[in-house]
This record gives structure tokens, sequence and C-alpha cells, in this order.
């Protein structure tokens, strides 16, 4: 893993968190590995990893099980799922629709490129 500047690393590692629940590395249920493990793995302070973590189970993505570590939440999946889409159509989708009038772009050529995509054209 390369950590750049723009955030700071336990945002980083959030940020890895949630992507590995979202493509399903990281299943509801299942134990994440440890915070020395990841400490260990990716050669950073393990306070670091703690902080991540922590902002993880305060959203209600992991939840700690005393003595046995932290795991992913049944239900995490889908409200990141959720979440996503959402931060999408208010933020991305508006960005993209505004480079496509930038571009002087046919809004339905590009609507009927996506579906192509979509399809796998």
């Amino acid at each position: 893993m390369q950590w750049h500047d723009e955030q700071p690393i336990y945002r980083q590692l959030r940020d890895l968190v949630v992507e590995r629940i979202m493509d399903g590395s990281f299943a509801e249920g299942d134990a994440v590995p440890s915070v020395r493990q990841v400490a260990s793995d990716y050669r950073i302070n393990h306070l670091t990893v703690a902080k991540a973590y922590q902002e993880l189970v305060e959203t209600g993505l992991l939840e700690k099980r005393r003595g046995l570590g932290m795991y992913v939440t049944v239900g995490a999946r889908s409200a990141l799922t959720a979440d996503e889409q959402a931060r999408f159509f208010a933020r991305e989708l508006p960005a993209f629709a505004e480079r496509v009038r930038n571009l002087g772009l046919d809004i339905q050529q590009v609507a009927t490129r996506l579906l192509q995509e979509g399809e796998g054209k």
C-alpha cells in the first residue's frame, strides 16, 4: 500500500477497509485483521490502525467483540452501498453533467454510450 499526503493514514486505511467490505473481501459477520496484524503488515503505528477501526465502529460498520476482535456488522455492505449511491447522485453526477456540458456533448449521446458500456459492448 502506498500512502499519500493528501489525507491522514488512518483515513486511508479506513477507506481501504470500506472498499474491502464493499467488494466482499471482508464479509458481514467476519473478523477483520487485528490491529497488530495490520500495523505489522503495513508498517504503521498500531494507534493509527486503532483510530481507523474506531471510526468504523462509530459509523456502525465494525463492532468490537470483547476478547475476540473487530467484526464487520451485518448490514454494513448495504449501508455502504446506500451511502455511496447517495454520494454519487449528490456529488459525482452533477460534476459529470457539468463536464458533459463543458465539453459540448449531447447528453443523449452520453446516455447511449453509458447504456452500451453497461451491456458490455
